[in-house]
């Protein structure tokens, strides 16, 4: 399994401006993804909160973390891509916002059946983002597909 350290690595490396904005990977297991981002001046809006693009990189680095996790864990040559995405937000971002997303067997379940087909799949996922009152502040939705690479 991969561990927060190395997808912070990645963020830092790959996705710098989620790494500035301070999207970071707090725990991932088989199941389930927890990322955290605290509202500071670097990713705020004009109104006080976090701006909903960062809410988005946080959530989607929950559910891309267990697509990428579960790809590495079946050893096949498998791409993935966001190929639509939905959101809902409920209360202005402020704090300490974790975003968790618990669609970590679903998705190892999609990547084996576009193995064993051999066609592309798709699985829409969902991240929540609670502050630390318990309360949520955004929920994201994102519709990803996998399909195993053909060698050229």
């Amino acid at each position: 399994m991969l561990t927060p350290a190395q997808f912070n690595r990645f963020l830092f490396f790959k996705l710098p401006s989620a790494f500035l904005c301070g999207v970071r990977v707090k725990s991932i297991s088989d199941a389930h993804c927890n990322v955290s981002v605290r509202h500071r001046w670097i990713n705020q809006n004009p109104f006080k909160s976090m701006y909903f693009a960062v809410q988005a990189m946080a959530a989607e680095l929950s559910t891309g973390a267990l697509v990428i996790a579960a790809i590495r864990k079946s050893g096949a040559n498998v791409s993935m891509l966001v190929a639509q995405n939905r959101s809902v937000f409920t209360k202005k971002a402020t704090g300490h916002i974790i975003f968790r997303c618990e669609d970590g067997h679903a998705i190892a379940e999609t990547i084996a059946k576009a193995i064993e087909t051999g066609e592309g799949q798709t699985l829409w996922m969902r991240s929540e983002g609670v502050n630390e009152q318990g309360e949520t502040v955004s929920r994201f939705e994102f519709e990803w597909t996998v399909k195993v690479k053909t060698p050229r």
